[in-house]
């Protein structure tokens, strides 16, 4: 998806902002309109160009889409539950914590991009290249917090019982998933902190976590 992948992609300055400014234009028209209902035509004009302007950059929307899928996962991922919650390298803030507000920080973000979200997961149904992507993204995402709860266990802080990577799976879907149906089908009516606090839980007692004698009475 790198721009050096595309010949006719932009090379200059100018061409790089003009590309990001038609993914963010992009993002706001699938926002509103969905994906088979959004134009070219909506998107060029949104970001101040024409329509032929739109085919030196992309090839189809469906690319373009494929582009805002990417930024969309990059940004829900700045925050991970493997990096900053399971392996955080705190000395003076708990697991439990940690887990706490990395989840916090992801559910905050689908939250504020609940609508973009919403049109992803539809489309990752039907269409094979996004699904695909998704999957690939989802699947690296499995096998880092596979590797996590594997260190964890060698270190005695979570079930040895448990199959590292029948856990990653089910731990991953179940927060994705919580995400989804919370914010997208608004199946579930709670409060924001209720509702990361209970997942925090669960996340837990799932992996049956243990915090690491480090983690003193000052821990936050």
């Amino acid at each position: 998806m790198e721009s050096a992948d595309r010949p006719n992609g932009p090379r200059s300055r100018k061409g790089t902002e003009t590309r990001a400014r038609m993914v963010v234009a992009a993002k706001g028209v699938f926002e509103d309109n969905g994906y088979l209902e959004a134009r070219i035509s909506d998107i060029a004009q949104r970001a101040g160009l024409s329509h032929g302007s739109f085919y030196h950059y992309f090839e189809s929307k469906e690319e373009i889409f494929l582009e805002v899928v990417l930024a969309q996962e990059d940004l829900l991922s700045v925050h991970s539950i493997v990096d900053s919650g399971l392996l955080g390298r705190s000395t003076h803030t708990s697991m439990r914590n940690r887990i706490c507000e990395a989840i916090r920080q992801y559910l905050a973000g689908y939250r504020d991009e609940a609508r973009l979200m919403g049109v992803i997961e539809e489309v990752c149904r039907y269409n094979e290249r996004v699904g695909t992507l998704r999957f690939e993204r989802y699947r690296r995402y499995c096998v880092r917090t596979e590797d996590a709860v594997r260190r964890l266990q060698s270190q005695g802080l979570a079930d040895t019982h448990l199959d590292p990577e029948i856990a990653a799976q089910a731990l991953s879907a179940m927060v994705t998933r919580f995400a989804e149906t919370w914010f997208v089908q608004h199946l579930l009516e709670c409060s924001f902190e209720e509702g990361v606090e209970q997942l925090t839980t669960l996340c837990i007692n799932a992996l049956g976590l243990r915090e690491p004698k480090s983690i003193g009475k000052g821990s936050d």
